[in-house]
C-alpha cells in the first residue's frame, strides 16, 4: 500500500472501517436464552459467529475469522508458561459456536448469561473486529469509565491523532 494511490488507500480503509462492529444497542435476552443482534451486525455474522467470556464479566462475539486469528496466535504460545493455559482454559473452556436465526437471533448459553450477569437485558457493544454483551449495569459501570474526559485525554495522548486525512 506504500505506493498505493490516495484513491485506493481511502477505499481500502472506508472498507475496514465498513466492516467493524461499531455503536451500542439495548436488547432483550428471552427467557430461552436468545438476544436479537443489531440489523448492522448480521451481515458480517452471516458465516456463523463465536461467543466467548470477556475480560470484564461480559462476553466477546467474533466473526469465524477473527476467532480462527486469534485461535492461530494463542496455538503459538507455549503450554509450559501458566499464563498460556489459563488463557487458553478461559478463551476455550466458555467459547461456542453460535449463528444467528431467521430471526435475527443468537442464543446464549445458560453458562455465559450467568458469567455476564444477564437477566433480560442487555447492552451489545461494538469494539472493531468483534462485540461485546453486557448486563446493564457492567454496562453503566464502563460508561462511567468511558465518560471521563481527563482520562480519556491522558489515553488518546499515545495515538498523537491529527486531523489531517491518512
Amino acid at each position: 500500500e506504500c505506493g498505493a494511490p490516495e484513491v485506493f488507500r481511502r477505499s481500502v480503509i472506508k472498507n475496514e472501517v465498513e466492516q467493524m462492529f461499531l455503536g451500542q444497542y439495548q436488547h432483550n435476552v428471552d427467557s430461552k436464552g436468545r438476544l436479537t443482534i443489531p440489523v448492522r451486525y448480521r451481515e458480517m455474522l452471516a458465516d456463523g459467529a463465536y461467543i466467548t467470556q470477556g475480560f470484564e464479566r461480559n462476553l466477546m462475539v467474533m466473526t469465524v475469522s477473527a476467532f480462527e486469528t486469534i485461535t492461530h496466535r494463542v496455538k503459538q504460545m507455549s503450554i509450559t508458561d501458566p499464563r498460556a493455559r489459563l488463557l487458553r482454559r478461559l478463551f476455550y473452556s466458555s467459547g461456542e459456536r453460535v449463528d444467528v436465526d431467521k430471526a435475527g437471533r443468537i442464543l446464549i448459553p445458560q453458562f455465559l448469561r450467568n458469567t455476564a450477569g444477564l437477566n433480560g437485558e442487555a447492552v451489545v457493544a461494538g469494539v472493531g473486529d468483534y462485540f461485546e454483551i453486557w448486563s446493564p449495569t457492567a454496562w453503566a459501570d464502563q460508561a462511567t469509565i468511558l465518560e471521563d474526559a481527563d482520562s480519556n485525554a491522558e489515553r488518546f495522548i499515545a495515538f498523537d491523532i491529527t486531523s489531517e486525512n491518512p
